[in-house]
């Protein structure tokens, strides 16, 4: 595990250097679905940075990333990669963006790094061996009070069909009156409720990538990580409820009007 680890540390700094490099300066944006779904020059210089640190030790590994796609062989062990999870903020020159890795093996998330090199914050987990922000443990929050929870949250480009739509969740939870919050960054939402700063974030049709890391650093810091039917959360599933556990209930009743 050890080497895992170090090659996924690496391969999450080294992008965060090319982050960081180019952040708030010039650099090539084009559009992918959608006139606000960007991707910059950027995102493929560190997916490449990425890919090719992780190639170099594990040749046979698969990888799933959000600009390549899948680059699938015969291996127990995937890689999950975004090279910038916020896009729309680095291009804006917002400083909540970050490098999202996630190592599955056997269809379990086993290590996981989110890195916002403009802030200094590596977030890590390793399955059971708890969460960490730059090398100190994280827990989740201690809230049980969910009419006073700090929440957050994030729409996607595509609303998901159903009768609760984003928008209505969204109302019920501000007409309660909770403080509510929208990065623009799921895999930061995961590590800031993992670290206690927030006690809920939810959101639909978020993709892999987004989310891989994050999930095992919610869990691993003492979170509890879910669909809006309260399962246990999956990695490529289309609802994400991520808790400090004690306000989980609540927060499902209130997305699902229960």
């Amino acid at each position: 595990m050890e080497g895992l680890k170090e090659v996924l540390l690496k391969a999450t700094k080294e992008a965060g250097k090319i982050i960081l490099q180019y952040f708030d300066g010039t650099f090539k944006i084009d559009h992918k679905e959608g006139i606000n779904n960007l991707v910059t020059e950027v995102d493929r210089l560190a997916e490449d940075t990425i890919i090719t640190v992780i190639s170099a030790s594990y040749p046979y590994h698969s990888i799933i990333s959000e600009e390549v796609g899948e680059l699938i062989q015969d291996s127990e062990y995937k890689w999950i990669i975004d090279p910038i999870d916020g896009t729309v903020n680095f291009a804006h020159g917002i400083p909540l963006c970050c490098v999202s890795i996630g190592l599955m093996y056997n269809d379990e998330i086993i290590l996981g790094a989110v890195y916002n090199p403009m802030m200094n914050e590596l977030f890590f987990a390793e399955k059971g061996k708890g969460a960490t922000l730059n090398g100190n443990p994280i827990k989740v929050s201690l809230k049980s009070n969910f009419k006073t929870a700090f929440l957050v949250t994030g729409f996607p480009y595509k609303w998901p069909d159903g009768p609760e739509h984003p928008i209505k969740v969204f109302e019920r939870m501000i007409l309660e009156g909770l403080p509510i919050r929208r990065l623009g960054s799921a895999a930061i939402d995961l590590c800031w409720v993992a670290c206690g700063r927030f006690d809920g974030f939810w959101e639909y049709n978020l993709q892999s990538w987004d989310v891989a890391a994050g999930y095992l650093i919610v869990k691993e810091a003492g979170g509890r990580i879910t669909d809006f039917d309260g399962a246990e959360a999956a990695v490529f599933a289309k609802e994400t409820l991520a808790t400090n556990g004690l306000i989980h209930e609540a927060m499902l009743g209130a997305i699902k009007k229960r």
